[in-house]
């Protein structure tokens, strides 16, 4: 995924990696088919996804994000049976970037780029992150409800502390609370429109379980499935280009070529690109060759094997460097116009960001967090519902049952209001053994305290978590 892309924020201090396993220890568990039609806040039509890209506000963009993220996206926001929803994440960008003209900046290039390269405001919600108050205020209604153990394995977090430790430091030197909690904020970005989807790279997919696990645990907390749980969208084909140097291009390795960097500028960095000694008729290779990869990004299938073909005909790397240069140039051109014609337009872009924030605040965000508020009590001081009697709050919780079954052994199950079974215990010699791994699971907070040969967990690792969490805060 490109820099700025999906999943947020860009590359924290040591940068992201990521499997395919929850923070809270469990497999990805598919919503089911015909289930995001039901979630109060949906589309009226389960036919149609939602689909959410976050674009961090943070540098200038490059090639690389164009063709890896920005092209890739603005097609599929042409889907027939897609709501794409595609945010500046400029709350993000904050923790680590403190030089606010440089975020005021980053936030209109990167809206500039959006709109020049084909994105229509019209047709999809194209809204700035901080124009959506309603996103901090979920926030901390999802921060109330998420275990910290979650966030401790966060691996943004991790990396910065792995390396504290490697050099001797304090394990949260330079650490900032922002960093620690962004995988809430970004949960929030996502739950708040109920996205079915996110595009993110395979190192991204812990963020989408996070958001999934806070969702989860809201739900099932206050009662009722407000909350669409996401899916990790995953391209094994997105296009990653290489930079000047031949490897990855990517400002942290100073090697990029600026989108939309005048004819000249642009002329001038795609010779500079690093080639080997091989001089004018002397065969080429195309495998690893940075050139012709730049060419393939931007060349139709026709075009790329006639270059191709140039290579093992020994063409001069000036001559094809001027090719690929000619290429490029041809496809962005007219973008860098419109660019250009919207950077000298700054007030028409911020009409336009205010103007998606608003409608999507009026049509989605604004309702869910009046119910949200009112879900978690914040409410009017003068309608007062009817109180639950104790007896009746006590019946709706889950239970642990301890039992002696025909082979004289002590079991028990942790089932709940509804008499679903959520753990099964395996057999113990006497009834303090399985009583004292009953209080184990009662003080339980993530999932590996779960993870023991003599209990059988009947559903997710996240739901027996949030059943155990209710469980903790009646006994408070």
């Amino acid at each position: 995924m490109s820099d700025q892309a999906m999943p947020l924020p860009v590359k924290p201090p040591a940068g992201l990696a990521c499997d395919a396993v929850s923070q809270a220890g469990r497999p990805h568990h598919p919503v089911p088919a015909g289930k995001l039609a039901a979630f109060p806040h949906s589309p009226a039509s389960h036919m149609t996804t939602r689909v959410l890209t976050g674009i961090t506000t943070s540098g200038t963009p490059h090639l690389g994000n164009y063709v890896g993220a920005v092209r890739p996206a603005v097609a599929a926001s042409r889907a027939a049976d897609t709501e794409s929803f595609y945010f500046l994440a400029d709350l993000h960008s904050l923790i680590k970037a403190q030089d606010p003209a440089r975020t005021q900046r980053s936030t209109l290039e990167i809206a500039a780029t959006w709109l020049a390269c084909g994105l229509e405001p019209d047709k999809v919600w194209f809204y700035r992150q901080s124009d959506v108050p309603e996103i901090t205020e979920l926030t901390w209604f999802l921060t109330c409800v998420a275990g910290k153990g979650i966030l401790n394995r966060a691996h943004a977090y991790k990396a910065a502390v792995d390396k504290n430790n490697a050099e001797g430091e304090d394990p949260d030197a330079g650490v900032s609370a922002g960093l620690f909690m962004y995988p809430v904020l970004m949960a929030a970005d996502i739950l708040i429109f109920n996205a079915h989807q996110v595009p993110v790279g395979r190192d991204q997919i812990q963020h989408i379980e996070m958001a999934r696990d806070f969702g989860q645990r809201f739900n099932h907390v206050y009662g009722k499935e407000y909350f669409t749980l996401p899916e990790a969208l995953i391209d094994d084909n997105v296009a990653t280009l290489p930079g000047l140097d031949g490897r990855k291009m990517s400002k942290s390795y100073n090697n990029t070529i600026p989108l939309f960097a005048p004819r000249e500028e642009l002329k001038k960095l795609v010779f500079s690109i690093l080639t080997d000694s091989r001089g004018p008729g002397e065969p080429k290779d195309t495998e690893g060759s940075a050139l012709f990869q730049l060419y393939q990004a931007f060349g139709s299938a026709e075009e790329t094997r006639a270059f191709a073909q140039t290579f093992a005909d020994g063409i001069s790397w000036g001559d094809a460097k001027q090719q690929l240069f000619e290429r490029i140039d041809a496809e962005i051109a007219p973008l860098r116009e419109k660019y250009e014609a919207l950077m000298a337009k700054p007030a028409d872009i911020e009409a336009i960001l205010r103007d998606g924030a608003r409608r999507l605040r009026e049509r989605y965000a604004t309702p869910l967090l009046a119910e949200l508020r009112h879900a978690v009590g914040l409410r009017d001081l003068s309608q007062q519902p009817v109180a639950e009697t104790r007896a009746a709050a006590k019946a709706a919780l889950p239970v642990f049952k301890q039992y002696r079954d025909t082979d004289s052994r002590f079991y028990f199950k942790l089932v709940d209001a509804e008499g679903n079974v959520l753990v099964q215990s395996n057999g113990f010699d006497s009834p303090k053994d399985a009583g004292r791994l009953i209080g184990v699971l009662k003080r339980a907070e993530q999932a590996d305290a779960m993870e023991t040969p003599e209990i059988v967990l009947q559903v997710p690792a996240a739901d027996v978590l949030a059943a155990l969490a209710a469980l903790r805060d009646a006994e408070a």
